[in-house]
């Protein structure tokens, strides 16, 4: 059962000090390491630019999201092992390799060395990844937090230096995530911290994300992730064709059933919209048909804002508010899973 007194415990916070640290420092994070690449970063200028761009490993998708829209020659997200049959010396890999165990990276980083390719690759200097990464063509990002946000913001201050990518404010991402950290503070309580408000909506419910951009899409995905550590629930994130479905099958709350009594409440859904600003009509329309589905069947909604600054800043806040909110919903339901 999930114990809302335990957000504003002094003892329940202080246990939990660890992730809502890991979460608070984000900014700092992301600071950090793009100090620590200026050096390298300053040695793309003179690169030419490739004929075509290969994002691998797991967390190419971020990339694709940011770079789809303004690369100026084809990219490609590739997730999976290896990299495509077509890829070679005239081509770029770009790869992010924070996760222990990431094979998709490794196997990447092992193909692009041995086909020629320029190889791009942030890790930490002293893991496996940089032994296999070294070659000709090989530069390394050096980042040393394990933060996918941060090495993100590195890899993409390269790619617009290669003018292969959009400018990235790495100050506007820190302090987006620093206002975040502000807010969603265990120090504020239920009344005043929208992520211990949101953590109550989720409690006894199933929840339902939705993103209308990529980015926001992306975010939605992330937290779904996060929330289904710590609550062990089947926290689904999709398009809005997917969601209405589970929306119209809901029956309506009983407000009379005893919570003591009856886990029916939990499997009830809720709807999280993710809205990170964009004015793109197919987004209005999707995000329209969701609210009236939700208004219909009696499915409560929740909306996490960010509508001001560059697009990965917004990505940064939305990410940062939903994991503070999965990281309060772990703190009520005494699970020490990590949120981050």
């Amino acid at each position: 059962m999930f114990d809302d007194a335990l957000l504003d415990d002094p003892a329940a916070l202080a246990a939990a000090d660890e992730s809502l640290r890991q979460l608070a420092e984000a900014g700092a994070r992301v600071r950090r390491e793009v100090a620590a690449a200026q050096e390298v970063l300053g040695g793309f200028a003179d690169e030419v630019r490739p004929r075509a761009v290969v994002a691998a490993g797991n967390d190419s998708r971020l990339l694709r999201a940011v770079l789809e829209p303004w690369c100026p020659v084809p990219f490609v997200a590739w997730p999976g092992p290896g990299l495509p049959g077509w890829v070679g010396a005239l081509d770029a890999v770009v790869v992010m390799a924070q996760t222990q165990g990431d094979v998709s990276a490794s196997s990447a980083v092992s193909e692009a060395t041995r086909r020629g390719s320029a190889l791009i690759v942030t890790c930490d200097p002293r893991s496996d990844v940089a032994e296999m990464a070294v070659g000709r063509y090989t530069t390394l990002l050096p980042v040393a937090t394990g933060d996918p946000l941060a090495a993100a913001v590195v890899l993409l201050l390269a790619l617009h230096v290669l003018e292969l990518g959009p400018d990235v404010d790495a100050e506007e991402v820190a302090s987006a995530l620093d206002q975040v950290a502000e807010d969603c503070s265990p120090f504020h309580d239920i009344v005043q911290n929208p992520a211990k408000e949101l953590a109550l909506l989720l409690a006894d419910v199933n929840p339902l994300l939705w993103g209308g951009s990529v980015l926001a899409a992306r975010a939605a995905r992330r937290v779904a992730e996060a929330i289904r550590r710590v609550s062990g629930r089947s926290s689904l994130a999709a398009d809005a064709d997917h969601l209405l479905p589970v929306i119209s099958a809901a029956s309506p709350p009983d407000v009379f059933a005893d919570p003591y009594e009856s886990r029916a409440s939990a499997t009830q859904p809720a709807l999280v919209i993710l809205d990170d600003g964009t004015q793109d009509s197919v987004v209005r329309v999707q995000r329209g048909r969701l609210m009236a589905g939700a208004e219909q069947h009696g499915v409560r909604v929740k909306t996490l804002e960010c509508d001001y600054g560059p697009e990965i800043a917004r990505y940064a806040s939305l990410l940062s508010q939903g994991s503070y909110a999965a990281a309060y919903l772990g703190i009520g339901l005494g699970s020490d899973q990590a949120t981050t």
